[in-house]
């Protein structure tokens, strides 16, 4: 017999849930780990919202699969992203986002991106070329080293001159961004408040980089292979045409944006974990040195390096990049287990919950340890329990991407250095992305130092 939205388990709220609304500005990971205790499935109501919390790995999948066709994007989070992005994939809906979607994923196969190894490998090897043994903040390196990777991918072009001011324009707009999801509106940005005119010059630095390799693309035969020259190319098998100019903008601001943020944060955090875990660290070490003896990967090897890539992905367990603030809206009544969820109601997801709960990670699940993602590993990873990239018909497009990019240069940072905690792990903070909330320092040694 199934139960109605009113019968789930509920904290005892006043006030219409702005108390609670308060609370989850606060501090989101917190508030939601309390609602946690309450049950696998638990309602809430903020102002006229009728929103559940889903913790169990097959409610999640029953919602983000199964239902799949009865939910959309909760329409604060596109209306807050558009303002960057425009009309991209990650904002579309119905057959727009379907047309979309097809397109985009013949630019982003897994044979369609081991193309752009050897750009991902020569960005890496220039930057970490530049980098000096000694204490070195990590995450400004990997963020230039993601965004040396995505320019030279999207556009075929090195880093731009300002990287660090790129880097901090992302991290400005990211904050700025989860501040707005917990307002009903966006104020115009060409009003004199605090914060609009420093959010007008970060928009403008990336529409100006974005904009400038894109017109000096106009009108050149398209012979390029890199993203923007597939973007170009592509056509809807359907209806044959392209991409229009819009979409063309759009769908480069989103690969720049997300592109170089997620894969800098994880790669920030399994710096380091590797360097809080030496054990761990030799392990992946020795092995990247087995199997390549020195010389540059390539995709192919990958699959040689199991546990180099269970290092990556308790990373991303312990610390998904996009940690919170998954959020859908059914269109039509769904039922999940035994609930009946009316239209309408706001359905929330959180990886960091997910990943870190006992039920699902019996084996210490606040601990760092990587052999549970090898093929042997005594507990079976219940589908659904780990998430980093997403689930259902909107998971990541770009995960194959990522995925190469940060093995790429978690291989060539081992090859280079021996990686030594400064201080203890810093805290999480909240952005749109899951950063260490001081950075991360580390103490790196050169492999050919004594």
């Amino acid at each position: 017999m199934s139960i109605g939205w009113n019968d789930l388990p509920s904290p005892s709220q006043r006030w219409w849930g702005v108390p609670e609304l308060a609370a989850m500005r606060r501090d989101y990971l917190a508030f939601i780990g309390k609602q946690q205790r309450l049950g696998d499935i638990v309602r809430l109501r903020i102002l006229n919202e009728c929103t559940v919390d889903l913790f169990d790995p097959e409610l999640i999948r029953a919602a983000m699969v199964d239902h799949a066709d009865a939910l959309i994007r909760w329409e604060r989070g596109p209306a807050v992203f558009a303002q960057l992005m425009g009309q991209s994939v990650l904002v579309t809906e119905g057959a727009t986002w379907q047309r979309q979607r097809r397109m985009l994923m013949q630019a982003f196969t897994p044979k369609k991106v081991a193309g752009y190894a050897e750009l991902m490998l020569r960005a890496t090897d220039e930057g970490l070329a530049a980098v000096q043994a000694g204490e070195v903040a990590m995450a400004p390196l990997f963020s230039h080293l993601a965004m040396d990777v995505i320019l030279r991918t999207l556009f075929t072009a090195p880093a731009a001159p300002h990287t660090q001011k790129l880097a901090d324009a992302v991290q400005l707009l990211s904050d700025q961004a989860l501040r707005a999801m917990f307002w009903p509106a966006s104020l115009p940005d060409w009003l004199p408040l605090p914060g609009k005119a420093a959010k007008r010059r970060a928009h403008r630095l990336m529409h100006d980089l974005i904009q400038r390799h894109i017109d000096d693309r106009a009108g050149r035969p398209q012979t390029s292979d890199d993203l923007l020259g597939m973007l170009l190319a592509l056509r809807d098998s359907d209806t044959l045409q392209g991409l229009s100019a819009r979409e063309v903008y759009d769908q480069c601001m989103v690969s720049f944006t997300a592109g170089h943020e997620t894969s800098a944060t994880a790669l920030t955090w399994w710096s380091a974990l590797l360097a809080g875990h030496p054990d761990a660290q030799q392990r992946a070490r020795a092995e990247v040195d087995a199997v390549l003896g020195g010389r540059a990967p390539g995709p192919e090897d990958l699959a040689a390096l199991p546990y180099l890539s269970a290092t990556l992905k308790e990373a991303m367990r312990l610390y998904p990049p996009i940690a919170a603030l998954m959020t859908r809206r059914t269109t039509r009544e769904i039922v999940l287990g035994d609930a009946r969820l009316p239209a309408r109601t706001m359905i929330r997801i959180t990886p960091w919950l997910l990943h870190r709960d006992p039920r699902w990670w019996p084996s210490e699940p606040e601990a760092f340890r990587p052999e549970r993602f090898l093929a042997d590993a005594p507990d079976a990873i219940l589908r659904g329990a780990y998430i980093p990239f997403g689930l259902g018909p909107r998971v990541c497009l770009g995960q194959h991407f990522a995925v190469l990019e940060m093995s790429l240069i978690a291989v060539r940072m081992l090859q280079r250095f021996h990686l030594h905690p400064v201080g203890a792990l810093p805290l999480p903070r909240l952005a749109v992305t899951l950063r260490p909330a001081d950075g991360v320092v580390l103490r790196l040694q050169a492999r050919d130092s004594k």
